[in-house]
């Protein structure tokens, strides 16, 4: 990376300067828009058209998930070794041609079949594409355009949601089979967007190499636990919080979704400027660690909701939730200061969709515990939450320099931290 290419801004008007990460950009809004779409219908066509129990809706989400958490590192390792831009089109066309299909579904295992077979080409493509983001947005740039990324993803979800929510107001089974349809147009879009990314060059396995380094790379895999650990926050707030307020609190359900909408607006808004000092791995665990604190206070402050009236809890929740997104946003920038930081450059893939391992393990485990805590425990379960924040940030800061020091011994000499 030059040093004007350091310089230049990531962004002008709120659209990247480069061609192509505007590529990439147009291609995650896209993709992202019908996921919010069926986001917000699917659950509610598979239960009340279809006649499937929540519980069997449940366990075919789950089914989908452990095939995401079983492809991602293979799938990124593929993409270093076969051509990262190729094989994010490949997964990206499964992708569309499997988006609607779920809807064909009739009985539970067909709808965990369909589901999984769409996770397998989804969560491949996410992927390989964290490799390409890599790549294309090398540096301190990579934490930047990721930044811009969750921004432009956010609005396209809740730009998506307000069609799935016309959906929901016709509640006709054409209604949401429509959405499935639209979703699948809005991928395929997606994957030719693809092509019109440059053709990256596959990465050449040294002889004797392990397929699958990363794994081998014990100091990466600590960070990844601490980053992964760190990710519980997201259920707490998208899952924990919402079964708080409807059982424990005297605020309307309504505030689930004015939460929600909020949040978003905020990152949408802010997310960059919050990131713009995690561009390298120090940085990043210092950045973790302000992000903990912002949670840790947001926490401590929601678990205060039960205590009032329904103008208290509803004060109480917005201020919480305000200082907690704050708290998300710096976060999450020392999260892709980490994992971006100590990867090798030429195979981020394998290393980024290893990263993305330990988001995928708290999905599955993180909300029975959140449930635990938030909503079992009350205030006491919310204090808990807040310093285990505190600590796995506070670990990050020697696990990181440790990860830093061995780059050399575990053969990653190409990395930015």
């Amino acid at each position: 990376m030059s040093v004007s290419q350091a310089q230049e801004p990531l962004t002008r008007r709120g659209i990247p300067v480069e061609r192509d990460l505007r590529v990439l950009a147009l291609g995650s809004f896209a993709n992202r828009f019908g996921a919010g779409a069926v986001m917000t219908t699917s659950a509610l066509y598979f239960t009340r058209q279809v006649g499937f129990s929540a519980a069997e809706v449940a366990l075919a989400l789950s089914v989908a998930a452990i095939v995401g958490i079983v492809v991602q590192v293979p799938a990124g390792h593929l993409g270093d070794t076969r051509g990262p831009r190729r094989v994010l089109t490949f997964f990206m066309v499964g992708a569309a041609l499997c988006s609607a299909l779920p809807v064909l579904a009739r009985t539970p295992w067909q709808l965990a079949l369909l589901l999984g077979l769409l996770a397998l080409f989804e969560r491949s493509a996410g992927s390989v594409q964290q490799g390409v983001i890599a790549q294309l947005a090398t540096g301190g740039r990579g934490v930047l355009f990721k930044a811009y990324l969750r921004a432009v993803t956010n609005t396209a979800i809740g730009l998506g949601s307000v069609f799935g929510g016309a959906a929901l107001v016709i509640d006709e089974s054409w209604a949401y089979v429509s959405v499935f349809v639209l979703n699948a147009v809005f991928t395929g879009f997606a994957a030719w967007n693809t092509t019109r990314l440059p053709d990256l060059p596959a990465y050449v396995r040294i002889e004797g190499e392990p397929r699958l380094a990363v794994i081998r790379d014990w100091p990466y895999v600590v960070i990844v636990t601490i980053t992964g650990l760190f990710s519980i926050h997201f259920f707490v707030m998208e899952l924990g919080l919402a079964l708080y307020i409807s059982e424990r609190t005297a605020a309307p359900p309504v505030m689930v979704a004015i939460l929600l909408v909020l949040n978003t607006a905020c990152v949408a808004l802010f997310q960059v400027r919050l990131s713009r000092r995690a561009d390298s791995v120090p940085a990043g665990a210092r950045a973790l660690v302000r992000g903990a604190v912002w949670i840790a206070a947001g926490f401590a402050i929601v678990s205060l909701a039960d205590r009032g009236n329904a103008p208290v809890a509803i004060a109480v929740l917005v201020i919480g939730s305000l200082v907690h997104v704050v708290g998300e946003m710096i976060g999450s920038g020392g999260q892709w200061g980490l994992q971006m930081g100590l990867a090798p450059h030429e195979r981020q893939g394998q290393y980024q969709g290893f990263a993305g391992l330990g988001f995928s393990v708290i999905a599955v485990v993180g909300p029975p515990v959140v449930t635990l805590l938030c909503v079992e425990m009350g205030e006491t379960g919310w204090l808990v939450l807040a310093a285990m924040m505190l600590v796995i940030a506070a670990v990050s800061v020697p696990a990181s320099r440790w990860a830093l020091a061995s780059r050399e011994r575990y053969g990653v000499v190409t990395h930015s931290g």
